[in-house]
């Protein structure tokens, strides 16, 4: 079973703002796992697929 990390501790492992978390979930661009509270678990590996998928990239 994946370890589950909160929105907070995924933002800090991507080097994002909690809030980017947030708006990847409303986009659709990454699913929460599970929950503990209120609090949404994701799973790292869907992190950093999330990160690479809006990964803005450099202009030519």
């Amino acid at each position: 079973m994946p370890t589950l990390i909160p929105g907070a501790l995924a933002a800090r492992e991507v080097d994002v703002a909690p809030a980017t978390i947030r708006k990847w979930v409303q986009l659709g661009h990454l699913s929460p796992a599970g929950k503990a509270g209120r609090a949404q678990l994701f799973r790292l590996e869907d992190v950093f697929a999330a990160e690479r998928a809006t990964r803005r990239r450099p202009s030519p």
